[in-house]
């Protein structure tokens, strides 16, 4: 199996576990009344399932781009775009100021 496909694989299974814990912790802490509205009604198991499934699928993605993007290599010189100011001098601005009567 490639590589990418396996890190793929492996980072939507974690994603996936954070989802589980994540909404352990909703129920557990009662979050919006939502431990009481599952357990209190006959579709709760699929409500579970929806909550759990529809943020694996937020949890998979972010985990995924985080895994791709801590991949780059760090350059360690200067990037392009406008030049570094090493110093920073003052500018003289002249004025002329109307002399009071």
């Amino acid at each position: 199996m490639p590589k990418l496909i396996r890190l793929y694989i492996r980072q939507v299974a974690l994603g996936f576990v954070i989802s589980a814990v994540f909404v352990g912790i909703l129920l557990v802490l009662n979050v919006a009344n939502l431990h009481d509205l599952i357990t209190g009604s006959d579709v709760g198991l699929i409500a579970l399932l929806m909550i759990w499934f529809m943020n694996g699928i937020v949890f998979a993605g972010v985990q995924f781009a985080y895994a791709i993007m801590s991949m780059a290599e760090k350059t360690g010189g200067p990037r392009r775009g406008s030049p570094v100011v090493h110093s920073f001098e003052p500018a003289v601005i002249h004025q002329d100021i109307p002399s009071a009567k």
